[in-house]
């Protein structure tokens, strides 16, 4: 069993006591959208059309956002939790099934597996947060049917050991992919290894539409199916009924989903997408920043990405440990906030959460990888969005908390 990430004590000197630094007069919020003056037009637009739900640009943002993957084409749903729930659906599992899936995630990922009928199996992690691809091999059982592995803050799990494995065992794959929208493992996209892709669109991600999805599949009556599903189970073009070509009569085919996508969300994606590899490059930029400035300090970066590998920059984790800190990671989130400076954690491993320790038994100790990072992890704001001022409030404010 790997053992959790420690900090390097090499070279690593106590931080000298900082002047003290007022905190900044306006609050940085963690994971704010960058949203320009198209998308709002756009919206605008919309509104005045007075086509808000499903329409037009929900049809378009698919075909841009399936262009940008280099597939055939993509289905928009209102999450990406939808899109996981859909593509388990749509991958036929049955109850009893089991689902292996990581338990360093967001419980929308255990969650749309229970939501689906099946079992969810948690395997440990690496220390770098992606799914261990022998863990998963010592927890598969007869009953084992599919994967759920979730590329971890811009990193992509090893794709090639986990699409052995579910080649070997006749298992199919879902990816979660909600971290990984410019992830690429040895020149493949997210999303392309398994039989599902699953993206996120949520405020704090990438791109955003506010909230909202998008599912890619390898099969394209499995993409056609998913697309019913989330309009309530009717057919195909349904949202077209209330159109200039006149209305439509519609049939319900199957038991579906309030699950679609609106225009008004669409329309601020369809001005996002354009932006994806510039507002990449901008955050590797302040991932490469906070790399420099947080060298010499007694708490954990992220580990390097993997090579042949492209990382999303989606999350910048620092690991604190008290023993080295001399603080807290709870007390560094408190103070970070009192500095004026938003936090997140990604994530309390879910067998802390008491749901899960109820229904399954899990317990902390069964995953002591991802337990360890779920108890000293912390995330830094890292949106394109931020100006170099921003970055540096964010570096002032470490260096402040770690030498108080």
């Amino acid at each position: 069993m790997a053992k959790p990430p420690e900090v390097d004590r090499v070279n690593r000197p106590r931080p000298v006591q900082s002047d003290p630094v007022r905190p900044r007069e306006r609050f940085l919020v963690f994971g704010k959208p960058t949203i320009e003056a198209a998308e709002i037009r756009e919206v605008v637009a919309s509104m005045d059309a007075g086509w808000l739900g499903t329409g037009p640009k929900v049809q378009r943002f698919e075909r841009d956002f399936a262009a940008y993957q280099g597939v055939p084409s993509a289905v928009a749903v209102s999450s990406c939790t939808a899109a996981l729930h859909l593509s388990l659906l749509a991958a036929g599992l049955e109850p009893g099934d089991e689902v292996i899936t990581t338990p360093m995630t967001f419980c929308a990922s255990v969650n749309a597996i229970l939501h689906a009928g099946a079992t969810p199996v948690l395997a440990d992690t690496l220390p770098n947060g992606c799914l261990d691809p022998a863990a998963v091999a010592a927890a598969l059982s007869p009953r084992t049917k599919a994967l759920l592995p979730v590329h971890y803050a811009g990193r992509a799990c090893d794709m090639d050991a986990l699409g052995t494995l579910a080649a070997r065992h006749g298992l199919l794959v879902i990816e979660d992919c909600a971290h990984a929208l410019e992830t690429e493992w040895r020149g493949r996209k997210a999303g392309q290894f398994g039989d599902f892709g699953c993206f996120s669109f949520y405020a704090t991600k990438n791109i955003t539409t506010g909230e909202g999805g998008m599912v890619i599949a390898r099969s394209e009556e499995d993409l056609a199916r998913i697309k019913v599903l989330a309009l309530h189970g009717m057919s195909k073009d349904a949202w077209k009924r209330f159109s200039d070509e006149g209305y439509k009569h519609y049939q319900c085919v199957e038991l579906g989903f309030k699950y679609n996508m609106m225009d008004l969300q669409a329309a601020i994606g369809l001005h996002q997408l354009p932006r994806i590899e510039r507002w990449w490059q901008r955050r590797e930029q302040i991932w490469q920043r906070y790399e420099r400035e947080f060298a010499g300090l007694p708490v954990a970066r992220p580990l390097a990405p993997e090579p042949g590998t492209r990382h999303a920059y989606h999350l910048y984790t620092l690991l604190v440990d008290e023993r080295e800190c001399g603080i807290a990671r709870d007390q560094f989130l408190e103070r970070m906030t009192a500095e004026g400076i938003g936090v997140g954690v990604h994530y309390l491993a879910i067998p802390e959460h008491p749901y899960y320790q109820e229904r399954f038994g899990w317990r902390p100790e069964h995953t002591p990888v991802a337990t360890g990072i779920g108890r000293r992890t912390l995330s830094l704001p890292l949106s394109p969005g931020l100006s170099d001022d921003d970055v540096g409030d964010v570096i002032t404010a470490v260096r402040k908390v770690l030498g108080a």
